[in-house]
């Protein structure tokens, strides 16, 4: 089951939300949330709600071993091995079988389950917490379940802390003005994957699907309309999921914060995909040392952690190139944060700045979505030596390029800068267009959705 569903929209969240409110007490309202997680869960596969229901009492174990128990550094270290040995099977298995070793390949007979990435780092972050803060962390196994488990984060994030989340789960509150501002934000998530992603994902599979006759122009579209159309998606699932959280009351950091309008790589990656840039931050960067050991050393943890993120994503070398890509730019502006703040104090050199780093960006994008290396290397070669204009890519744009896929490029170039913090006033004018508004984009969605213009998020595989 995914967010920008009919069956969720129209019966799943309706349902739970009227029971969540005629349920008394926070208590009733957890188990509910408790059992809806399960419940959305299992419409990916029963097989991934019993992997689920494994890590949980593996983790839950682990856990209160490391809290109570005298040796807490192996048990750490057994979990954190544990779950990763639990990512490499379900993701990795046939790739270090067949494209490192170069061995057969090898059918489990079980998909991975959906977001088994995210549910591997949310498993690791209680016990690496549980270690450092063990009488801070209170664990009880419904506790537990309920924050893996938690159906808003558990397909694709954001990464929510267990101590965090576990506040929350005695006290929150969800008034009216609360429930209003999720539905909001809800319908403002959905709005970007459905209207917005379903135009660009058509171009974007479309250049990307082209064999021969890459050219300047096609090449260029697809780069930048992948650009836009994975930060819609994924901005639009953690809006989506922010915004259910909100509903029930829960507080959830924020995921993006315009990534687009950064002037180094360094910020890009504070402002996108924040709870992963966060979680590695935590548990890998400065573990490795951080920056206490010089700028060298800083420059080569934040290259491994790069590296290691790419990895993450997906089991393919495009991936390790991408992380390996980032990781390199964020490491030579480490050698070089003098200079890097330096060019950013003056207005035409912080404008080069920023062409700089959405280079940087759009170039990584276009190996992250490429099949295989060599397809990615295609593209990028016909963005900057693609002169010889190809009758393939002619009749391509002709298809492609229309009043209505003009419009949403235009659309999500503007979305993509901070133009609605024009719009965040909270006086009653604004609150009632902000509303109006929200009613027209979601009659949009379900028409949109009814139509047939469903396409699964970009980072459910992860």
């Amino acid at each position: 089951m995914s967010f920008d569903s009919i069956f969720f929209i129209s019966c799943f969240l309706p349902l739970l939300l009227a029971l969540y409110f005629i349920v008394p007490g926070v208590k009733f309202k957890n188990a509910l949330l408790l059992v809806a997680g399960l419940l959305f869960y299992s419409f990916g596969s029963f097989t991934g709600l019993m992997i689920l229901a494994a890590l949980f009492v593996l983790n839950f174990a682990l856990a209160l071993y490391i809290k109570k128990g005298k040796t807490r550094r192996l048990g750490v270290v057994l979990g954190v091995v544990l779950n990763l040995l639990v990512l490499v099977f379900f993701k990795y298995l046939n790739f270090l079988l067949c494209d490192v070793f170069g061995l057969p390949k090898v059918d489990i007979g079980i998909a991975a389950p959906l977001g088994i990435s995210f549910l591997v780092f949310k498993c690791i972050s209680l016990l690496i917490d549980t270690y450092r803060e063990p009488r801070s962390v209170s664990l009880r196994a419904d506790k537990v379940l309920l924050y893996i488990s938690f159906f808003p984060q558990v397909t694709a994030g954001p990464i929510a802390r267990y101590d965090q989340f576990e506040q929350q789960l005695a006290c929150r509150t969800a008034d009216l003005e609360t429930v209003t501002l999720g539905i909001r934000r809800f319908v403002v998530g959905l709005s970007k994957k459905v209207v917005i992603c379903g135009v660009l994902g058509k171009i974007v599979d479309e250049v990307f699907a082209m064999e021969q006759g890459l050219d300047i122009r096609v090449a260029w579209l697809g780069a930048v309309g992948y650009m836009l159309q994975i930060y819609f998606d994924f901005s639009g699932y953690s809006d989506m999921a922010i915004g259910l959280g909100n509903i029930f009351g829960f507080k959830t950091m924020e995921n993006f914060n315009y990534p687009y309008i950064a002037n180094s790589v360094g910020n890009f990656w504070r402002r996108w995909h924040i709870s992963l840039s966060t979680w590695f931050k935590d548990y890998l960067y400065i573990p490795l040392g951080g920056n206490r050991k010089g700028t060298l050393r800083a420059a080569l943890n934040k290259v491994i952690v790069f590296t290691l993120c790419g990895f993450w994503h997906g089991a393919n070398w495009t991936f390790m190139v991408w992380g390996l890509w980032h990781g390199l730019f964020t490491g030579l502006e480490s050698l070089g944060q003098k200079t890097v703040k330096r060019l950013n104090e003056k207005p035409i050199t912080n404008l080069l700045m920023h062409i700089y780093t959405l280079l940087v960006v759009c170039l990584g994008f276009v190996m992250f979505r490429a099949s295989s290396l060599r397809d990615g290397i295609d593209v990028i070669t016909a963005m900057f030596s693609g002169f010889d204009l190809t009758f393939e890519a002619t009749l391509l744009l002709h298809r492609l390029i229309n009043p209505r896929s003009v419009l949403m490029l235009i659309i999500a170039v503007l979305c993509s800068m901070p133009l609605s913090r024009l719009f965040n006033s909270k006086t009653k004018i604004t609150m009632q267009l902000s509303l109006i508004g929200s009613l027209f984009l979601f009659v949009l969605c379900i028409m949109s959705l009814a139509s047939g213009g469903f396409a699964p998020f970009i980072y459910a595989q992860f």
